[in-house]
Parts: structure tokens; sequence; C-alpha cells
């Protein structure tokens, strides 16, 4: 079948039929709806040759045709020539093009295209390989600088390679079967700063004339009002925002929005309509949390990838970039502000730009055309626009519960966010929380329907109780065709006064292994990784792990949320099983073995109005300037501070440690545990300035102020990131010195 945008064709009874849902591949396939809900497996994120990147990137034959063909288990072509095919089908796929200029460098290429015709063709034809190069820097550089190449923006172009793209996406909807849907991807990047999101309808018979793309604007905002605007037309619609994790800090804001106007209670309520998904794990990385946000968290070092995306040697900051994070964030921003952005799902997802994604470590053929199609180029160790090859990984999942495999059932799935997010493994992990299941339940078969009718699955909001703690029930079932199961685990986050927590439990695991009683720690699985032969053995781990779990720690006046996360038993990475073809020592760049993993979709807790007012108040800003605190000047913090040793006690913890200020303008933390990113350890310290009254620290590029106050004769901080609050004991010096 031809894949150019303008070649595809169908009759007007069969684009009729298609755009209604009909079957129009000459069978139909019977589906009962499941009440209980089945654990279907999908693709949000795929490019293919109509991308542009794609096309730069070698991928200049298979569309969005031959993309939905492979999902669906037939082999295709990979951009380097060989064939490629998944082992098990997919239950649902969306490729997700870039709306800017979609199709139009692969039309241009084509000398049976209209779009070859055009003046500016001549600018587009790729003739040698320092054409690739020349039309991306153009053609991307236009982007970033917002300059419009209007020839490429007509709407009759424009239009009907979105009506081809539904189309095709209708010829190969299966319902009940396989499950496609009318999407794409709207690519904003000021900055190099990755904002993107894909866009996913409902109904692909009630679509607008063309995407909104990023070239209309680039402002999420706007993004969120044009999908209003479409919900109104009847075009029911929502956005998964991309891997935050190349956000450099914007994807999850706190202070203010990309317009620069203070986030408030209609921003959240606007984000949660339209966003309700965020991708935690694709080919560039996950995004759940990084080593720098979560020291306590001994996986946290997983696939971690974290630069701009276009820039070598670049970084991005690690706050406001991290699910973990936007969780615990939102819910200090609902203690204090009285509203939360950033309860939003979480899927698996690819960004592979080959029209065939891998999520298998064993068979793992490169996500980004000619660039790392073969083993020899994915370990030489190149960089390429920033992205380290060797960091790149498999795609994520997403998995999705509902009552059956149709668009409807899986968009109203995504909506609840009865959603989870795997690493490319086929885990089936479900979780439900409620204030009274029987320990036990998951005795009985009809453990499900009590896990519906006595609580929440994931997605949802835990009713407000007083005096009680809530169960959780979490059951995992590993994939058959991969690692045993090593563990479960519940994370935990909670607010108070403006300090954002975690806590991760170990609720179930394999084997007969004990929780360390001295280090709260649950002892390794183990491994049975033969690095040098690239193989792995199921002879440890479980296949299926389940428990019904109470918080033991739970404090009903604090907002919480909880989370599972569930490891595999270690098997060899791809960079170890491509060292193997090759024949030599797997890279040090990179773990020889990974522990693939699922996460689910939070649920969460809010305290009764009556328990709220029973926690102790915390001490703010506000409070303190209405009692007369003075903030200290910057000479006054240079002479209590530079060159020397405070010590400050944390009033929300009772955690004690010691900063010194270096006059050297660098800060080191001691005698603390620690697990804020803000508090590094003591070998590595921080650059700090004294401005405009404010001690202000960079860590991992984010700057951090304290302001410090004399109140009598004591002196109080306050961090800028504590949402008003001032939770220090601050004892400088001199004060030391006199005997306080």
């Amino acid at each position: 079948m031809k894949n150019q945008a303008y070649q595809f064709k169908l009759s007007k009874s069969a684009v009729a039929a298609a755009s209604l849902g009909i079957f129009v591949s000459g069978f139909a396939v019977a589906q009962v709806k499941n009440p209980d809900k089945e654990a279907y497996f999908g693709q949000t994120h795929q490019h293919t040759s109509w991308s542009l990147d794609a096309y730069i990137l070698g991928n200049t034959v298979a569309g969005p045709a031959e993309s939905y063909q492979f999902a669906m288990g037939q082999a295709i072509k990979h951009p380097a020539g060989f064939m490629v095919k998944l082992k098990r089908p997919l239950d649902f796929h969306g490729v997700t093009d870039h709306a800017e200029y979609v199709g139009m460098l692969s039309l241009a290429n084509d000398p049976k295209s209209p779009v070859s015709k055009l003046p500016i063709a001549s600018q587009l034809k790729v003739r040698e390989p320092s054409d690739v190069i020349r039309i991306f820097q153009w053609m991307a550089g236009s982007l970033a600088k917002g300059e419009k190449i209007e020839s490429l923006l007509q709407p009759e172009l424009v239009n009907e390679v979105w009506r081809n793209n539904t189309a095709i996406a209708n010829q190969y909807y299966k319902p009940g079967k396989f499950t496609t849907f009318c999407s794409y991807e709207w690519t904003s990047m000021p900055g190099n700063q990755n904002m993107h999101r894909n866009v996913f309808f409902k109904d692909c018979g009630k679509l607008p004339a063309a995407p909104f793309s990023a070239i209309d604007s680039d402002k999420p905002e706007d993004l969120w009002t044009w999908l209003e605007g479409q919900r109104k037309l009847g075009n029911e619609a929502l956005a998964i925002s991309h891997n935050a994790n190349l956000s450099n800090g914007l994807m999850f804001p706190v202070d203010v929005d990309s317009k620069g106007r203070p986030i408030d209670a209609a921003w959240a309520q606007q984000r949660m309509a339209n966003e309700p998904l965020t991708e935690i794990k694709q080919v560039k990385g996950q995004s759940e949390t990084a080593p720098g946000l979560s020291p306590n968290d001994e996986f946290a070092n997983f696939e971690v990838m974290n630069y701009l995306i276009g820039l070598d040697n670049s970084f991005s900051k690690l706050q406001g970039s991290y699910i973990r994070e936007a969780y615990q964030n939102g819910l200090a921003l609902q203690d204090t502000r009285g509203f939360n952005p950033y309860k939003m799902g979480v899927v698996g997802a690819g960004d592979s730009h080959n029209s065939a994604t891998n999520y298998s470590q064993s068979n793992y053929f490169g996500d980004h055309g000619e660039t790392d199609a073969t083993p020899e180029k994915r370990l030489a160790g190149t960089v390429a626009s920033g992205m380290n090859i060797l960091q790149t990984g498999t795609s994520g999942l997403a998995g999705v519960w509902a009552e059956e495999n149709t668009r409807e059932a899986l968009f109203s799935a995504m909506q609840r966010k009865e959603v989870f997010g795997t690493s490319g493994v086929r885990i089936k992990v479900r979780m439900f929380g409620g204030w009274d299941y029987p320990s036990d339940v998951l005795r009985s078969r009809e453990w499900v329907k009590v896990g519906y009718a006595r609580g929440v699955p994931m997605g949802g909001d835990l009713p407000s109780m007083d005096g009680k703690a809530p169960r959780f029930i979490v059951q995992a079932v590993k994939d058959p065709d991969d690692g045993n199961l090593d563990r479960i685990q519940i994370v935990k986050g909670w607010t108070r006064n403006g300090q954002i927590f975690e806590k991760i439990y170990d609720v179930a695991w394999s084997g007969n292994r004990k929780i360390d009683a001295a280090t709260g720690k649950l002892p390794p699985v183990g491994s049975t990784v033969n690095i040098e032969k690239a193989t792995y053995t199921n002879t440890i781990g479980a296949v299926e792990l389940k428990t019904v779990w109470t918080d033991p720690e739970f404090d009903p006046s604090l907002n919480a949320f909880y989370y599972a996360r569930v490891l595999q038993i270690p098997t060899p990475r791809w960079s170890t099983y491509d060292a193997k073809k090759l024949g030599i020592v797997p890279p040090s760049d990179v773990a020889p073995a990974v522990q693939e993993r699922a996460w689910t979709t939070p649920i969460w807790y809010s305290p009764t109005e009556a328990a709220r007012k029973r926690a102790a108040a915390g001490l703010k800003v506000a409070d303190l300037r209405q009692q007369g605190a003075v903030a200290l000047t910057d000479a006054q913090l240079k002479d209590l501070f530079v060159g020397k040793t405070a010590k400050v006690v944390n009033t929300v913890d009772g955690r004690k440690f010691d900063i010194l200020y270096g006059n050297d303008k660098r800060r080191i933390v001691s005698s603390m545990p620690g697990r804020q990113a803000e508090l590094p350890s003591p070998s590595e310290g921080a650059n700090y300035v004294v401005q405009d009254g404010k001690l202000v620290s960079t860590i991992d590029g984010s700057p951090f102020e304290v302001s410090v106050f004399k109140l009598g004769d004591k002196y109080i901080g306050a961090r800028s990131n504590e949402f008003g609050f001032a939770n220090y004991e601050v004892t400088p010096a001199q004060a030391q010195q006199a005997g306080r």
C-alpha cells in the first residue's frame, strides 16, 4: 500500500463507514463487556515518515499504515532495510506524528506529489547527505524562532494530510480486537525545552479540519483552550504530556505558567480537564524521579536521561521535571492554596521515529532511523543533538483497565485515569484503595468486585474519613515472556507546612527475604544475569505478587498520595545483548542489567476539615512580618553567614544540620541524613550568592532562596520553595559564640 499522505485513498462509502467506527476490513469481532475490566496494552507516542525529524533520520518509507500493521503483529521494514516484528501484537495504537509541517518533507521528495511542484520544494529536496542537516536546521530553526513557512501551511495541504491520517486510522480500527486513535503530537519546544503533548480524540468521526500545532502557539494554555473549543463542538479529546525529564523544569511549574502569569485555581482546573495523563517512561528515559530528588530511593537511578533536545553538553533541571515531585508539590499547592494541578495518570510510551517501536531488550533495533540502526552505531557512544545513544532505551507501554477494547472504553479509562505505565514489559498491575477491605479479600475470586464496591481504583480519590488508616489492595502478574517479579512497592508522598516528603514501602516480594530491622530495606532479590552470555533465568522471583496493605504511619490530617511500583528481577539491558552480538565487553557507561518495572497512577487522600484543623499550624512568613520580624539585609547576611557555619533546625521534622557558607561562594551541608535534593551531601556542596536580601543556592541548575528574619533574639529562615512557610530555626556563628 502506498503510504504518502496524498496517495492514500478510500472510497467514499469506506471512509464514511470507517469514520463511524464500522468494520471496513470485512470482519467483525464480537466482544462482551467485562464490568471488572481487562488490562489492554498499547502505544500513545509513535512517529512515522510523515514526521519531519523521522524523515531526516532516514525513515523515508514507512507511514501510518505501516505503523498500524506493525502494532497488529505484522512485519515491516526498518529504515535501515531489515524486517522488524513484534512478538505479540498490541491492543491499541496511536500514531502521533508532529503536527508541524506534517508530511511535507516526505511529499516534497516524491516527484508524484503536488507538493514537489511548489517553488519551495527545491529547498526541501534531499539529494545528498549534507542536505539532511541543512533542511533540518532550516525547518527546526524556523519553528524555534516562530517563523512560519507559509507555503507549507496552505489549508488545502494541511487538511488533506490530516484527512488521510484519519482515514488510515479508521481503516485499521477493529473494535474488540485492535483499537486505533486519531491522534497527533503538538511539538512545543521553547529554548529546546521539551513541552510536547500528544492529543487523542475519542471519536474519529468528529474531528477538526486540522490539528492545532505549535506553529499556532507554543503555549500549553492555548492548546488547552483549543481543546475546550473542540469539546464544545462535540470533539472530545485529551492531551498527554511528554517525558518531563527533558523539560528543564517547565513541565510542572508551581509559581507561574508559560505566559508568566501566577498559577491559580483556574489554571489548575484547566490543566486537569484537558491534560489528565503524562508519560512516565519512554525511549528518552523515565520521568518518575531521579537520585537527586529521591536520594533514599534505591531504585531511582533507572534509565535516567537529563539534557535539552538539540543541544550538546546541556542539562535539564531536576526540579519541575519529574512526576513524583509534581505529585508532592500538587499536595503542597492543595494544602496552601486550595488547588492541585498535578493529579494526573501515568502511561508508558515510545517516541520511536521508526514507525515501529521496540519493547524488548533482547530484540532492540534502535529508535531513531539510521542513527542507531546497528549494534555498532548504538555502542559507539555517539551523542546526537544532546542525546547519548547509549542512554536511550526501549519504549514504555501504556496499560489501560477498560471494559472492552474500543475507542470509547479506552478513552473513558484514560479520562478517569485508570491507567498504568510500564518500562516496556507487559506486567499487569492493579491497585484499589479503601477503608474497610477485609484482610483476606484476595482469597476471594470476587476481590476485584470488592475493590470497586468498597473503594476506588488507581486514579481515584479516597473519600475523607477520620480516625482510620486506608487499606490498599495491590496485585501484579509478570509478563509471560519476560522476567519474574522481584517486589511490589507502595510509594507514599505527603506534605506538611509547605514541605514535601516521600517514603517507599516494600509490601510484597518473592522468596523468604525479610526487611532488615536496622535499615528498613528489603534485601536484593539477587541476579541470574550472565553478562558475558547476555542471559538470565527465571529461577528466582515470582509469577504473581499480591497483598492487602495498611499505611502504618497514616496521619489523617495530611494530604497524601499512594502509588504502586512493581520491579522485575534483573535482566540484561539491550546494550549487553548488543555487546554479546559483537563479541565485546558491555559499555561501562550504562548498567549491564536492568530491573524492568511498572507504575500505577496514584490514589489520593484529602483530610476532612476537622482533621485538618487538628494539625499543628506552621509558621508563615506573613505571620512573622505581622509579629514584627525584620528580614536581614545583604550586609547583615554576609556578616552573619559568609565564611562561617550556621546551625539549622527544621521545625517540621526535627532534623538538625550545619551549613558552612565558604568565602569561595560554595556551601556545604553536613550532619543531616536529608531527603531533599536542595540539601546535597557534603561531598557535593553547592554554589551560593548573597543577593537581594537572600542566600541563593543553586542545586542541579535550580536556584533556591533563603530569607532570614530576626524576631527578638531569634533568627528564622524561610525557603523559596516551601509555599510561604518559615520552617527553619537558624543559629548564626556569632549567636553560637554568645552562648545560645
